[in-house]
């Protein structure tokens, strides 16, 4: 029993660790410190940072009191104006403003742009409604007339003009000879005309003959 009382007041007289101060600095910053009781916050995220600018960083740090630096892990407001002084931090604070701005100035062109984007897309849809509809029946019309003269002028249809072309002028001949023969016309006349018709109906024969062989 009194080595238990001896052994209590011995844990009572020893002195307790003082308890490290909160500090509002980030965690992955103060667990990375040597004396740090706080470790690193594993989900916090990396800071990259070159070894250039990481040495300029210490250079204005080294000439600070202990109690500056002190007052940097625990004063917010002087942490941030410390930053906010490091040329770094103002390149980039610059380039952020300047993005900005210009998003800005691109969102008021995109809105002074949108009255004439409707009147176009008005237009387009007028032109679909109207001229589009009188263009494509033209269109269409012109597809008929070339079925059409496809049509006539394929090798079926032109062996038929020409069968055709030869049956009238077989009819012609034997009109002009019945005149002849009724004594209608004279001789030098019946044998002009008669001559040549047998002359374009021998040649359509013949080219009717030479097609119809070639095409079967």
């Amino acid at each position: 029993r009194f080595w238990c009382r001896g052994s209590q007041e011995q844990d009572a007289q020893q002195p307790r660790p003082q308890e490290a101060s909160q500090s509002w600095y980030p965690p992955s910053v103060v667990g990375s410190s040597p004396g740090s009781s706080r470790p690193g916050t594993p989900n916090s995220p990396a800071v990259h940072v070159s070894p250039a600018e990481a040495a300029g960083v210490i250079s204005l740090l080294k000439d600070k009191s202990v109690d500056d630096l002190r007052k940097l892990l625990t004063d917010k407001d002087a942490y941030n104006q410390f930053l906010f002084s490091l040329d770094q931090v103002k390149i980039q604070n610059n380039i952020r403003d300047e993005l900005r701005k210009e998003t800005l100035q691109l969102a008021r062109e995109n809105l002074e742009k949108e009255p004439r984007i409707v009147e176009l897309r008005n237009q387009c849809r007028i032109i679909r409604t109207t001229e589009l509809a009188a263009a494509q029946e033209k269109l269409n019309e012109l597809e008929r007339k070339k079925d059409e003269m496809l049509r006539s002028s394929s090798p079926a249809s032109l062996l038929h003009k020409l069968q055709e072309a030869m049956a009238k002028a077989e009819d012609e001949s034997e009109a002009l000879h019945r005149q002849f023969l009724d004594r209608e016309i004279d001789l030098p006349t019946f044998v002009q005309r008669y001559k040549k018709l047998r002359t374009t109906y021998h040649k359509r024969a013949l080219i009717h003959l030479a097609a119809k062989t070639s095409t079967g």
